[in-house]
């Protein structure tokens, strides 16, 4: 199945809801205020928030009016337009550096229960199709089983993994894997941290504690930290990118479950209210299932266009 395939079909649940309601309230007459009103509401049921609808139904007047719209075909077009553009950051290759002198760095934070461990295990797996030669750093030491998870999906992936026993210190672990990332020349390392914000202070300076070890371990290195985002939790999602941005200055969202969500919207509030993209999306439970953002082809599927 090819990208944008199993984006639109892992959008449906959302889709369904901005098509049938556009289908609702279009009558092929004058787009008046009643039905900016309306629009607005369908917008918002998808979580996609109060000012980023405020700013897409701004844009599709000013769009609809240029244009003279006269079919809901048009009409579903110019918001895609207005949502990708929203969304866009370019939506280049996703981190790879240009050479293999210095590696990627990725580090992974967000809450437990958001498909963190998976979302490493499939983007492992995701940059060794690549071709690239992959280490976790398991740092995560807080929670009993998530070592034994990683080593689970680093055999189905194919790539290395660097632990240490359980409540080892997680920067430590991290300072090892960078050293043996080092010696076999490792061109990605995934970070994976732990997810309690029951402890949150504690767990945010464990955060801090890791920056300090990559930025002195690899100056030079590319190096990301990406929030796993359940996107089936909606608005809520916002609060944790709130809380780990202030920590850790957030590069962006892997935002999972898509395909089990009609709160898709969500990627676009994170966008608009952080200024912090979606870098890969979840639209299944396959190991390939994970797979860089595309803000067009979001946009796209999120109004129900099958390109």
């Amino acid at each position: 199945m090819g990208m944008f395939k199993k984006i639109f079909g892992g959008l449906k649940k959302t889709a369904s809801i901005i098509t049938e309601g556009i289908a609702s309230i279009f009558t092929g007459k004058e787009l008046n205020d009643e039905f900016y009103e309306d629009l607005e509401a369908i917008l918002l049921q998808t979580d996609m928030g109060y000012n980023a609808v405020e700013q897409v139904i701004n844009d599709i007047k000013l769009q609809a009016k240029k244009q003279g719209i006269k079919t809901e075909e048009e009409l579903k077009s110019i918001l895609a337009q207005s949502i990708s553009n929203l969304l866009s950051t370019g939506d280049k290759e996703p981190f790879v550096s240009p050479t293999k002198e210095y590696p990627t760095i990725i580090m992974i934070v967000g809450v437990n229960g958001v498909g963190k461990t998976t979302s490493i295990g499939k983007l492992s797996a995701y940059y060794k199709a690549q071709g690239k030669s992959v280490l976790i750093a398991a740092a995560d030491t807080f929670r009993a089983a998530a070592s034994e998870q990683l080593e689970q999906w680093t055999q189905r992936a194919g790539v290395r993994l660097v632990k240490h026993t359980e409540g080892a210190d997680p920067a430590s672990v991290v300072f090892d894997a960078l050293e043996s990332a080092k010696a076999k020349k490792d061109e990605i390392i995934i970070i994976d941290t732990a997810g309690r914000l029951h402890n949150k202070a504690h767990l945010m300076e464990e955060l801090k504690k890791i920056d300090r070890v990559v930025a002195r371990n690899h100056p030079d290195a590319i190096y990301k930290k990406l929030i796993v985002l359940d996107a089936t939790t909606g608005q809520n999602a916002l609060n944790q990118v709130e809380i780990f941005n202030q920590a850790v200055n957030l590069d962006g969202v892997i935002l999972t479950k898509l395909d089990g969500t009609a709160k898709g919207g969500v990627a676009i509030a994170i966008k608009q209210r952080f200024d912090i993209p979606v870098r890969f999306a979840g639209v299944g439970e396959q190991i390939d299932d994970l797979m860089p953002f595309n803000s067009d082809d979001f946009a796209k599927s999120i109004v129900g266009i099958n390109a």
